[in-house]
């Protein structure tokens, strides 16, 4: 599915929006756990990361289109992000946040916002995989604040209601990885209640 730059614009804001309005609701539990190594401050500080990339790679303009689409993108650093210095950066952008976090995170969602409303999706920059136009790139912070933003709910307790836009977007990433990774067939029968998915299962 190919959505319009208003379109990607409209899931990415609606997929901050969730973000931020959950951020909140972690009340005095930034020290429980989270995710994996991370706990829900780390957790919350790597999810802020999905802002912070596009700000930081926008700096770093591209001569040229390396990595073509949102899955190629995953896809191009499922090693990265399996390695350890991702959960090092989750810690010390928690840290960052500071004695408040919840208010800088909407200070960062908001000056991300802002800036990404500024440009038309065919900027050149450069990210961690390579040269990406801005218009694909957006969709994977989309991703990734879905995705993380249910880790958190789910963390302290709250149902993981993503919003249409941006699970649309997460969906359709998710869907050209387990096609184009052999892994679609337990999917299909897993999505229409037939069985579960095999132990280890991830399109990730």
């Amino acid at each position: 599915m190919h959505l319009s730059w208003d379109d990607s614009r409209r899931a990415f804001r609606d997929a901050a929006q969730w973000f931020v309005e959950t951020v909140p609701l972690v009340g005095e539990g930034w020290d429980r756990p989270g995710l994996g190594e991370w706990d829900v401050r780390a957790l919350v500080g790597h999810t802020s990361r999905s802002f912070l990339t596009v700000e930081g790679y926008l700096d770093r303009p591209a001569t040229a289109v390396d990595v073509g689409s949102p899955a190629d993108y995953v896809r191009a650093t499922r090693s990265i992000a399996a390695g350890p210095d991702v959960a090092v950066r989750g810690q010390e952008a928690g840290a960052a946040l500071g004695d408040d976090p919840a208010a800088g995170v909407v200070a960062i969602a908001d000056r991300v916002l802002m800036l990404v409303d500024t440009r038309d999706g065919s900027e050149l920059l450069t990210t961690v995989a390579g040269g990406m136009r801005l218009a694909d790139y957006l969709p994977t912070r989309t991703f990734e604040l879905a995705i993380h933003t249910g880790d958190l709910a789910t963390a302290i307790g709250e149902p993981v209601n993503v919003p249409p836009t941006a699970a649309t977007q997460a969906l359709d990433i998710l869907t050209d990885l387990a096609v184009t990774g052999g892994l679609a067939g337990p999917l299909m029968l897993a999505a229409t209640g037939r069985q579960g998915l095999p132990e280890g299962y991830s399109l990730l």
